[in-house]
């Protein structure tokens, strides 16, 4: 009786798992200490000018670790707002250098031409919507094929990749009164301050809900396959 061995086929690059993992690291940083620098002052603003004597746009409905931001509630929590803003500094610089080099990378070596961009036939309005719904009705289909994204993955990570993380890395930068000294602009075309700031922040929920659904599908897929493939670079090819 003979055992039939199933290879390994490459999978992801080595400079994509780096980076991968390396925004990993990053992204846990900068979220964690995000809420912590958030509930210092959980109250936004739109415009340049935001503090406890103007209407907030809105307020996330938390106690604050500063006693003169009025929240409603009757405590305060521990302020953690030196660490947490060096933290979230640091953990940035971290993010943009990481993902600087995935940039280059991917252009030089074609990855996004080869791995992210669509395929001719699912570039269509059809094609999307039938794969959304295969991922809405968890279909075996929406999990793809563990050696190549469908269609789905590809517009999502596009857009995360091109959209949503150059959007936070602007935002995150024009907050730093430093950098906008020397860029003015950078604020400027926001609308200001405080608007870079609820910017910010909204790009971040998209961006943990990107993360949730990411996760979710990779657990539906196989998770330790899903995994493995991204550390050792290599995946079993679909039975």
């Amino acid at each position: 009786m003979t055992t039939r061995t199933v290879a390994a086929t490459p999978r992801h690059p080595r400079f994509v798992r780096i980076t991968h993992w390396l925004t990993v690291v990053a992204c846990l940083a900068l979220l964690v200490s995000g809420v912590e620098v958030v509930l210092s002052h959980p109250r936004f603003y739109w415009g340049e000018v935001g503090n406890v004597n103007t209407t907030p746009l809105f307020t996330i409905p938390v106690p604050a670790s500063r006693d003169a931001v009025p929240t409603g509630y009757g405590f305060v929590l521990p302020d953690q707002n030196g660490w947490s803003r060096y933290l979230h500094f640091q953990a940035a610089w971290l993010a943009l250098f990481t993902g600087v080099v995935y940039l280059v990378a991917g252009v030089r070596r074609g990855h996004f031409r080869r791995h992210l961009v669509p395929e001719a036939a699912d570039r269509s309005w059809r094609a999307l919507r039938t794969t959304l719904s295969d991922h809405l009705r968890f279909r075996a289909s929406a999990f793809g094929d563990a050696r190549s994204y469908n269609a789905l993955q590809r517009v999502s990570y596009l857009l995360v990749v091109f959209a949503l993380f150059p959007l936070l890395i602007w935002t995150g930068l024009a907050m730093a009164p430093g950098f906008t000294a020397v860029f003015p602009w950078t604020v400027e075309r926001l609308g200001g301050r405080q608007s870079a700031r609820t910017l910010h922040l909204a790009v971040t929920v998209a961006l943990v809900l990107f993360t949730v659904v990411h996760v979710t599908m990779i657990v539906f897929a196989g998770f330790r396959g899903r995994v493995r493939a991204m550390i050792t670079g290599t995946a079993e090819p679909s039975r």
